[in-house]
């Protein structure tokens, strides 16, 4: 293990984290809202803290190898996700303790959505303005952009692509260079983030609305800068605007690239996950479409379509921003919803969950299965598409969803002896293992009723599924560790 080295990287990315402070300073400046100060002495920490971290290993340039990446990948979130604490534990209009700073700065980062805030308008736009772009950063993972950077300081960073893109086939690249594709990954996400903004725009938000609702809906976060979330703008063009985003977000983005470089939009037929991912939406929002109607929860027709609509996208693509309160709506809908996430979005998107890409090998291995219990002696493949998949990644598929269930567990139980309830300990570990954010129960509005020691696990929940489990799980196995 090269421990010297990843500190200089992880030094390196520190200050480039720094970076990242000085637009919400700028914004402080603008509204003259009293956080400039915050920021000016968060910015001034986190370099100093990085410098002190790379300067003593700056000339240690060894090569990244596979546990360096992966083990570099968790510090580099883990302690993002602390210096990030720092702009929200130090504004004074904002009291918040150092257990809620860190929900709401792990919550950002990791895209999750979840919040302890309340009267969310009331907050100084730098603030409203950070917590946006923590998601937006997080969204296509920070690593990525550095990836396209770290090249230029000597550091290659293939490593760190394969253990942070979300999905089974990572090996997968768009281009032969792995900062070509970083760097085509990001000018995908600005441009959606691009279009999204001037939509919104010409929907009627304000500037400010605009480009962070944008950062958010791109980023499938779901933070928004008020307590109503989308519902504050009583709009169903705008509602409509984020669920077309939210669904072009959830995609593969390596789909989107052959789709522009190819300059034909047949990529998106062609593709089998992307096809399951219509599918399911398509089904998801007549069931919540027809419920709705049945039980008359809204006035006519028009607006219980959009609402169902946008609950449905919402809800499944992890993103978790709300126009109503859906954990009141009859019979099933409310565990439907929850459930949904479970499946997220497609692989090597912005999207949380399981991914599509993965419940479809495993329901066609469910299917193979069936097929040999009739014919024993019969061979029958898993196939995505017209291409049979190699037995290694349905293993790792299986595996990875054993994984999954068991980090599941432990974190509810973990959240049940803290006190809650089995609906809030339930809806709160798949709220931010599937980095959802909105839950049921306690935590439906926002976490900030719930105890201090039920937020920390729940922040090891959301780090769980933004690296997707065997990330983390990989630094606790001895094997790891040996030479």
């Amino acid at each position: 293990m090269r421990f010297r080295g990843i500190l200089r990287i992880l030094g390196l990315l520190i200050c480039l984290f720094s970076a990242t402070l000085i637009p919400p300073g700028i914004v402080a400046l603008i509204y003259e809202d009293g956080g400039g100060v915050a920021f000016l002495l968060s910015f001034i920490v986190s370099i100093v803290v990085g410098f002190i971290v790379w300067y003593p290993n700056r000339n240690e340039r060894s090569d990244l190898k596979v546990r360096d990446g992966f083990l570099l990948t968790v510090l580099f979130w883990t302690v993002l996700g602390s210096v990030g604490i720092l702009p929200l534990w130090f504004t004074a209009e904002v009291p918040l303790s150092i257990t809620d700073a860190a929900f709401e700065s792990f919550s950002g980062l990791t895209t999750t959505g979840a919040t302890i805030l309340t009267g969310i308008e009331h907050l100084p736009h730098s603030i409203l303005f950070y917590r946006q772009q923590l998601q937006w950063l997080g969204g296509m993972g920070i690593i990525v952009l550095a990836v396209a950077i770290l090249p230029m300081l000597g550091i290659g960073g293939m490593q760190l692509y394969r253990a942070e893109i979300p999905g089974p086939l990572k090996d997968a690249k768009m281009t032969p260079r792995i900062a070509d594709t970083a760097k085509h990954l990001w000018y995908i996400y600005v441009a959606l983030t691009l279009v999204c903004a001037v939509a919104y725009k010409l929907a009627g938000m304000g500037w400010f609305d605009a480009i962070g609702h944008a950062f958010s809906t791109i980023a499938v976060g779901g933070f928004s800068t008020y307590d109503a979330s989308m519902g504050y703008f009583d709009s169903s063009t705008i509602n409509t605007i984020c669920v077309v985003f939210l669904i072009l977000s959830s995609m593969n983005f390596a789909v989107h690239y052959a789709a522009i470089t190819g300059r034909s939009l047949w990529g998106y037929f062609k593709d089998p996950e992307v096809r399951g991912f219509v599918f399911i939406q398509a089904v998801l929002i007549i069931i919540v479409f027809m419920t709705v109607l049945v039980h008359k929860v809204f006035d006519n027709t028009e607006l219980a379509f959009n609402q169902a609509m946008f609950q449905a996208v919402s809800i499944s693509t992890t993103a978790g921003f709300a126009t109503t309160d859906f954990s009141s709506w009859p019979l099933f809908l409310p565990i439907l919803l929850i459930f949904a996430s479970f499946i997220g979005g497609c692989a090597s998107s912005t999207a949380g969950g399981l991914k599509v890409v993965r419940v479809l090998l495993l329901f066609r291995q469910g299917v193979r299965e069936l097929n040999r219990l009739v014919h024993p002696q019969g061979m029958y493949s898993v196939k995505l598409g017209k291409r049979i998949v190699p037995p290694r990644v349905v293993e790792a598929v299986w595996g990875f969803f054993a994984a999954y269930a068991l980090v599941f567990v432990v974190i509810m139980l973990g959240l049940l002896a803290t006190g809650l309830d089995d609906i809030t300990a339930f809806s709160a570990t798949a709220a931010c293992l599937n980095n959802l954010g909105p839950g049921l129960g306690e935590v439906a509005a926002n976490y900030a009723g719930i105890p201090d020691a039920a937020k920390w696990l729940l922040v090891v929940a959301m780090l769980f599924g933004r690296l997707e489990v065997f990330t983390i799980l990989v630094l606790l196995t001895p094997t790891f560790w040996r030479s």
